[in-house]
């Protein structure tokens, strides 16, 4: 059985981009996962870990940990069930399906799936994967920031990372990993789309919050509840996490945008992380102080993919002066995770 079940993936200049904000942007181009997404990274780690005498798995996910969990399982030779809220796309019933799992429908959003899915573990013994909320997945997600790390090279450090947040996985594990490289002085900006915005509201409240509902068109963002460890993180003092907003237009407009100048599809989820660039966000927190003027790199994440992913970008180059951000959302068919440093790098 191979290493592991992801690809060490490129991270690339975004000439645009880095117009836009004036510094250098780099995308760490997760869309290019075989799954189609960063989450292969985390559950490939955590299927090793424990499902390796399985007799199944079982996930409960609105695209692209399903997507994980069954590529996963296929390339493991155990079965995969996957449980989809009602707001599921057909077409990712269908990709699902492609690779060979069991879909199974409940509920209207993800924590009614979810629920399904703890069930079906404990009555017919599978092997439980969790999309976002495990020790495991983080250390397989942190491997992102690692590679980031060696790519950019030697004294090369980002001035943020942009991540969009679900049900704070990706969050926890871009932590880890710049935990792991020694950049825990580097600020995390944690996108959310209203109506999917679990962390925002319980970063304002001070304790984690339920929401009433998922009303974001933002599926793939759409835990009403954030993990504890990304929550804590919030509270801990040991980094610095901007939490923000944008609405369901601004994410449409940057995903518009991102395709019409970089020709990558993505999905609405890594629009709220894209959106921090093109609706002025990142400008906005430099003006009030809250990120400096001269950022290192910025690195991101394309973590969701949309369907074809056909960037003209060039290599990072190591320059004095630039923001660098790291973006990291889900994608259907494209993905980005952004890093800001004094040079911009999205992930």
């Amino acid at each position: 059985m191979a290493e592991h079940f992801h690809l060490n993936t490129p991270l690339l200049e975004s000439v645009s981009m880095s117009k836009r904000v004036g510094t250098t942007v780099y995308l760490k181009m997760e869309n290019s996962q075989p799954s189609g997404s960063f989450k292969v990274r985390g559950i490939g780690h955590l299927c090793q870990q424990l499902a390796r005498k399985s007799k199944g798995v079982v996930c409960a996910s609105g695209g692209n940990a399903g997507m994980a969990a069954a590529y996963v399982a296929k390339k493991m030779g155990v079965s995969a069930t996957i449980v989809v809220p009602s707001s599921s796309p057909r077409l990712v019933v269908q990709r699902l399906q492609d690779q060979g799992a069991t879909v199974k429908t409940m509920g209207k959003v993800w924590d009614d799936a979810n629920a399904e899915a703890v069930r079906l573990a404990e009555t017919e013994g599978l092997t439980y994967v969790p999309p976002f909320d495990h020790p495991l997945l983080w250390q397989g997600h942190a491997t992102m920031i690692t590679e980031a790390a060696d790519s950019l090279g030697p004294g090369v450090k980002p001035g943020a990372v942009l991540v969009s947040v679900g049900g704070g996985g990706l969050l926890c594990g871009v932590i880890q990993g710049l935990k792991d490289v020694g950049w825990m002085d580097v600020p995390v900006i944690a996108m959310e789309t209203v109506g999917a915005d679990c962390f925002n509201a319980a970063v304002k409240a001070g304790k984690i919050i339920t929401l009433d509902d998922i009303t974001s068109e933002a599926k793939c963002l759409g835990a009403k509840t954030v993990c504890k460890k990304a929550f804590g993180y919030s509270q801990s003092g040991e980094l610095t996490i901007i939490s923000e907003l944008v609405t369901d237009q601004q994410a449409l407009h940057a995903m518009e945008t991102f395709l019409d100048e970089e020709r990558v599809l993505v999905e609405m989820a890594c629009g709220a992380a894209l959106a921090a660039v093109y609706s002025g966000l990142i400008r906005r927190l430099q003006d009030e102080g809250r990120l400096p003027v001269h950022l290192r790199p910025l690195v991101g994440d394309c973590v969701w993919r949309q369907q074809h992913q056909h960037g003209a970008t060039r290599q990072p180059q190591t320059q004095n002066n630039h923001l660098s951000f790291c973006m990291c959302t889900f994608a259907c068919v494209c993905e980005c995770v952004w890093m800001l440093s004094n040079k911009c790098v999205s992930v």
